[in-house]
């Protein structure tokens, strides 16, 4: 071989060498950039129980607690809010956005918004001591003129026998309907939880008793309606959900879950033998394979109906079967506060000590 073409070859072989590690760095630089975008860089803070999930319409993750105010998770790191940045109380119970993108949240004293940069309290801060009427604020009304429209987010109303309404320009406390006194020792008619029904009705679970209402009249379910016992198996009520098939359930803290359909009310986990032979059907602690202290409910995209109970884990009822998951499943502890299913229809669960996970169809993997 000639020096002419000894140098031809020597300058191809080189070439080619540059060639291929030009594309391996750019192949390392594009799994980098990958790996960036999905591994978490920040971790959940809070230690009390996660009260609240929601994902917002910029996809942000939403995490109220029980004790330590909100947080939101923007796929890499968090940010805090509590009463230092002007929620009305550190307690979130719900979480929700209105059609202009603001973000409101529900806390144990009051009602507040998040328009991007501050936060606006829109109830009067404060316990208060089972006001009948909320008092008058610049942008509350205490007017009790029952409606409801597509816009309208409700809340919870704290201690009072009540809701608030928010119409998209205006937050208005309602009166429920006065209701016999069953129990003076009971603050019974505070809402619990909220579920908007798919027949035109949005439910208001209170500690005893149900309103159902469609814009005009109301639906009642009370121990009285349902015919209980208050003494011996007295309504709790935790947890309320309407199904996509117009079912209600309802979750107790004690006898378990109610189901009404049509105008049959029967108690789910009696029929399923998940109430203990020995238990008191109040608040005392449940051994493991019970459903009887049920603080949330949710339905999937499948229509899987979700409990999460107080001291028994996570159930799903398909329709036919029952399945439990608890800390022998790797959960960190079998007292589910909240069940929340994203854009994405990925589940999520926020336990009592303040872990996140989620359901990935067969198995829970924690993720903060």
């Amino acid at each position: 071989m000639d020096k002419k073409l000894k140098l031809i070859y020597l300058i191809l072989i080189l070439t080619l060498n540059f060639s291929c590690v030009k594309e391996k760095a750019t192949d390392r630089e594009t799994n980098k950039s990958e790996l960036v975008t999905t591994v978490k860089t920040d971790t959940l803070k809070f230690t009390s129980g996660i009260r609240a999930v929601f994902q917002d319409s910029k996809g942000n993750y939403w995490f109220g607690s029980l004790q330590e105010g909100v947080a939101v998770y923007n796929g890499k790191s968090f940010k805090y809010f509590t009463v230092n940045e002007g929620l009305t109380d550190n307690q979130i119970h719900s979480i929700q956005e209105d059609k202009e993108g603001l973000i409101w949240f529900n806390t144990q004293t009051g009602v507040s918004s998040f328009n991007g940069s501050t936060i606006t309290n829109h109830t009067k801060s404060g316990k208060e001591n089972y006001p009948t009427v909320a008092p008058n604020q610049d942008n509350e009304s205490t007017t009790n003129n029952w409606m409801k429209s597509d816009r309208d987010l409700w809340f919870e109303a704290g201690n009072k026998a009540g809701v608030y309404r928010y119409d998209g320009q205006r937050l208005h406390y309602l009166d429920f309907p006065p209701q016999k006194l069953l129990n003076p020792y009971d603050n019974l008619f505070a809402v619990t939880a909220i579920s908007r029904g798919k027949n035109n009705r949005i439910w208001f679970g209170t500690y005893a008793g149900v309103f159902g209402y469609n814009g005009s009249n109301f639906t009642i379910i009370n121990d009285e309606t349902l015919g209980y016992d208050r003494k011996i198996e007295p309504l709790h009520i935790r947890s309320i959900l309407e199904d996509a098939k117009g079912r209600l359930w309802i979750g107790n803290n004690g006898i378990g879950v109610l189901l009404k359909e049509g105008d049959s009310i029967i108690n789910f986990s009696s029929k399923h033998r998940l109430i203990h032979p020995n238990s008191k059907r109040k608040g005392d602690k449940s051994p493991k394979g019970t459903l009887e202290h049920v603080f949330t409910i949710a339905e999937d995209n499948k229509g899987n109906i979700w409990f999460g109970d107080r001291d028994a884990g996570i159930w799903k009822y398909d329709g036919h079967n029952l399945e439990n998951y608890t800390t022998k499943d790797g959960l960190t502890n079998d007292f589910v506060l909240s069940i929340y299913e994203d854009k994405n229809s990925v589940l999520w669960f926020g336990m009592a000590d303040g872990s996140i996970y989620r359901f990935n169809g067969n198995a829970f993997e924690k993720q903060f």
